[in-house]
């Protein structure tokens, strides 16, 4: 039986797909979208990356929209694939991620009947994507496309979900792709930067805070080379910490959970704030307190690619809506005759690298000396991936975030994020050392995803750091409830990760010591493939910034 001709429709979405540059999907497939995966079968433009779990999906996709500043682009069926992927667009919504979701609805006549898996993802999606819609027609398959690309990667970059009715994508169709859509430019408006200028030079503390939407390399380099001539303190926002060089004499580290408190104070004493494409959320301020909301004698800048962030929940004394690269490439060359020369940058810099610098801490496996070993014998350009929990901190404080890309983690906090993120990260750049990061309850919500990267050839190194408990949530409730008999929750029971990762096909080695971690991290930096180091460490070295279930218990 000769097999059909792949429906004009189906083949319609994947030609403007490849218009757009898309080189990579993501995907566990259903049936509700069989005729788009029959014409992806038939191009060789797309690589298709079959995952194990719809959230394996989101996750990959949003890694792959902040490494590439295009959306990442995934594909999943209705209902129970669409919903289990909804954890990927929430983090590209809060982490400013260009990513576009296809879900594979019902056929129209099934639909407001609650057929089988039916949701109604517009409404559905809407609160935690910058667009959600369905595709009805046929015909207007090549504007939707060029809109979804359009709204991902302008102003703040962000998810959009659409979705895809069976029976449309069997229908015939005479449209074709509309061209490639790029980001609009955003320069900044002159006057707004010789007022920004003239604040700093009338600025005795002034500081940067930088992140968020839309940095790449271009952006980085130019915002460095400006804030080094100037001098000023340059603070990351939480989790963007390879938006500068941490070898830069004026980086100062980054904000969120465990910051150095000698850069919280600077902060919070600064005259001068130039807020550079962070949105000054709740983890990189503490709450809204560092900066606090408003201070009399304090001024703010801030620089955003999208008005709606601007005034919207700290007010600026100048707001420039622009973007980053636009922005930063003005300011290095922006020529004034008032050379400025703030000592405070290095002093700050100097501030990070004692903060930044572990000392031993009596521990068997003390994590910080596990990441200066890594610093010292992985390539300054490995890209970290990590998802959430305490486990996290001990890179955020003493790893090197040297190169951009090099810092794959969700800022809202998602767990299971890093072997997804990992995964996306060695199809992305295979000629870089990428390691997943992650602990035990983080790695098993998508340690699937090791299946994923072995069927695709991903070479990549992933460290689980078991301390048998939710340790972040162990850590609060020690201080809100502490006691042996009021421990809830937090407790568990973990699998041989070893044994696991070889199950799977992958190298792995056991690491209870520092000695044990070192010989096994050499070895697995002269491999290929998957290599999974299980470290097993006490709960009651609990954070990087030392905090302790003992003593947490005798304050």
């Amino acid at each position: 039986m000769t097999a059909p001709d792949t429906p004009q429709a189906a083949q319609l979405l994947v030609d403007c797909l490849i218009e757009q540059g898309c080189d990579r999907i993501f995907t566990v497939p259903g049936e509700s979208f069989l005729q788009v995966l029959d014409g992806l079968a038939q191009q060789d433009t797309i690589e298709v990356v079959t995952c194990r779990q719809e959230g394996g999906v989101g996750f990959m996709a949003c890694a792959d929209g902040a490494m590439t500043g295009r959306p990442g682009v995934a594909f999943v069926t209705r209902g129970p694939g669409a919903t289990n992927a909804s954890i990927g667009v929430h983090v590209a919504m809060q982490d400013s991620q260009p990513m576009i979701l296809f879900v594979g609805d019902v056929d129209s006549e099934m639909r407001d009947r609650e057929g089988f898996q039916e949701v109604d993802f517009a409404a559905f999606f809407g609160p935690i994507a910058k667009w959600a819609a369905r595709i009805d027609s046929a015909d207007r398959i090549p504007e939707y496309v060029a809109r979804a690309y359009a709204t991902a990667i302008s102003g703040r970059p962000g998810p959009v979900v659409l979705a895809l009715p069976e029976d449309m994508l069997s229908r015939a169709t005479a449209a074709i792709p509309r061209p490639r859509v790029e980001r609009p430019a955003q320069a900044p408006c002159p006057d707004a930067m010789q007022a920004m200028m003239a604040l700093i030079a009338d600025a005795a503390a002034p500081i940067a805070i930088i992140g968020g939407a839309g940095w790449n390399a271009k952006a980085r380099a130019h915002f460095q080379l400006f804030a080094e001539r100037l001098g000023i303190p340059v603070a990351t926002a939480f989790r963007r910490q390879d938006v500068i060089a941490s070898s830069s004499k004026v980086y100062a580290g980054n904000l969120g959970y465990g910051p150095n408190p000698k850069l919280v104070e600077r902060v919070k004493q600064a005259d001068l704030i130039l807020a550079v494409g962070a949105r000054l959320g709740e983890a990189t301020t503490d709450g809204y307190t560092v900066p606090p909301l408003s201070a009399p004698e304090r001024k703010l800048v801030h620089i955003h690619p999208d008005p709606d962030e601007l005034n919207r929940v700290y007010p600026a004394d100048l707001a420039i809506c622009a973007s980053m690269d636009e922005f930063a490439e003005s300011a290095a060359l922006w020529d004034d005759d008032e050379v400025l020369d703030f000592d405070a940058g290095q002093e700050a810099h100097a501030e990070w690298q004692s903060w930044a610098t572990a000392h031993p801490n009596g521990h068997a496996l003390d994590m910080g000396q596990v990441v200066q070993f890594m610093r010292d014998t992985l390539p300054g350009d490995t890209i970290i991936c990590n998802g959430a929990g305490n486990f996290s901190g001990w890179w955020h404080r003493y790893w090197r975030y040297e190169g951009h890309p090099t810092q794959l983690a969700p800022t809202c906090g998602a767990m299971g994020y890093g072997v997804p993120a990992a995964v996306a990260a060695a199809l992305r750049h295979p000629e870089r050392t990428v390691v997943a990061v992650a602990g035990d309850g983080d790695f098993l919500m998508n340690g699937q995803e090791l299946a994923t990267a072995v069927q695709h050839g991903a070479d990549l190194i992933v460290i689980v750091v078991d301390n048998s408990a939710y340790g972040t949530i162990r850590m609060h409730q020690e201080r809100e409830f502490p006691g042996e008999e009021r421990v809830s929750a937090t407790r568990l029971a973990n699998p041989d990760f070893a044994a696991l990762a070889a199950a799977f096909g992958g190298w792995s080695a056991r690491a209870a010591t520092n000695e044990k971690f070192e010989e096994a991290l050499v070895e697995a930096r002269d491999r290929s493939g998957l290599r999974l180091i299980h470290c097993t460490i006490d709960i009651e070295q609990l954070a990087a910034s030392g905090a302790s279930v003992s003593g947490l218990r005798d304050r």
